[in-house]
């Protein structure tokens, strides 16, 4: 019998990288990014999945430089709304199940009372990125097949371009680092992403009905901090020896302006996702130290999301990302460039 035919696009995104480890024990996987496939071209979308003819499509990329989505809105618009809208339409003639990956920017952060997040709460992006996000939620919803949509927080990882990784080259090079204060999120890391990915796909592809696992849930670590705590976490697991950064600063957003504006509080609530796949990431510190071991000890890394069955043994491996002027660090949102979500 052929093996399940597995499509991922963004390939070469902090999320993708890992779902080819973590999704292969579920098919065949055929993983691919520009310019194989071209997001702005619905031609070229649709060629991919008439040819594959996959059993579960995973759309691990978008456009994601915030700031320049904001003089760049019509392919912003074209990879982030219209794209995984055909995906979406494609996929249901398929009756293959996608899978696509959202953003706590559909949020404008001013919800109050300290709580979360919730997937049904009413959506105010403050930029293009977030708009162009949630237009791209909708057409997948609207397009009425088998998906799961999730939506991450301040996404990072051990390879490409991101906040881990550029804190890390800046507290080596710099003896001081000013960070963000007033922002607070949930960093969580790309393996954990793509691990608590494959175990939803296992149990939806299991069940006997599919389809009723489809819907939108959100996907990050627990616990939250700034990316000023972020920082400091960072730089404190760091070891002394070639590291020259004594100190970091907390400032006010207002002290660095940017093209696109932030949310201010991006805490995602994942209890939808605990109660409908008995999935829980770790605290996103916890997380951190994990990702800053897999290089030098991989089991640490492996296989750390909470789950009510059984976990696959998984391989441990590895945008523009927040952009540094000659003072404080611009943290942008953590991730960057087409791949990454």
């Amino acid at each position: 019998m052929d093996r399940r035919r597995i499509l991922i696009i963004g390939r070469n995104g902090q999320v993708g990288w890992e779902l080819r480890r973590t999704l292969a024990p579920l098919g065949g996987v055929v993983a691919i990014d520009f310019p194989e496939i071209d997001l702005t071209d619905g031609s070229s979308v649709r060629r991919w999945l008439t040819e594959t003819r996959p059993a579960l499509v995973v759309n691990a990329a978008a456009y994601t430089a915030v700031d320049r989505a904001e003089s760049e809105p019509e392919k912003c618009h074209l990879i982030n709304a219209v794209a995984p809208g055909i995906l979406a339409q494609e996929a249901r003639k398929l009756d293959a199940l996608l899978v696509h990956y959202s953003t706590d920017y559909v949020f404008d952060g001013a919800k109050a009372g300290g709580g979360g997040y919730l997937e049904d709460d009413p959506t105010r992006p403050l930029g293009v990125y977030g708009r162009s996000k949630l237009a791209g939620d909708l057409a997948v919803l609207e397009a009425g097949g088998r998906h799961l949509i999730f939506r991450l927080c301040w996404v990072y990882g051990t390879r490409g371009q991101n906040f881990l990784l550029t804190i890390m080259r800046l507290a080596r090079e710099r003896e001081k680092l000013r960070v963000v204060r007033d922002q607070v999120g949930c960093p969580t890391w790309s393996r954990m992403i793509a691990e608590a990915t494959a175990l939803a796909v296992q149990q939806t592809l299991a069940a006997p009905d599919p389809a009723a696992f489809t819907g939108l849930y959100h996907l990050a670590a627990s616990g939250r901090t700034s990316w000023h705590g972020f920082a400091e976490a960072i730089v404190s697991a760091m070891p002394p020896e070639g590291r020259k950064c004594t100190g970091v600063e907390p400032i006010a957003t207002a002290e660095y302006p940017t093209a696109a504006k932030r949310p201010a509080f991006s805490v995602l609530c994942c209890d939808k996702l605990k109660r409908t796949f008995g999935l829980q990431l770790p605290d996103w510190h916890e997380s951190l130290l994990a990702a800053l071991d897999v290089e030098r000890e991989p089991p640490l890394a492996v296989a750390r999301v909470s789950a009510a069955s059984p976990q696959p043994a998984l391989s441990p491996g590895g945008p523009e990302g927040p952009r540094s002027g000659p003072e404080p660090l611009r943290t942008g949102d953590g991730r960057g460039g087409t791949s990454t979500p």
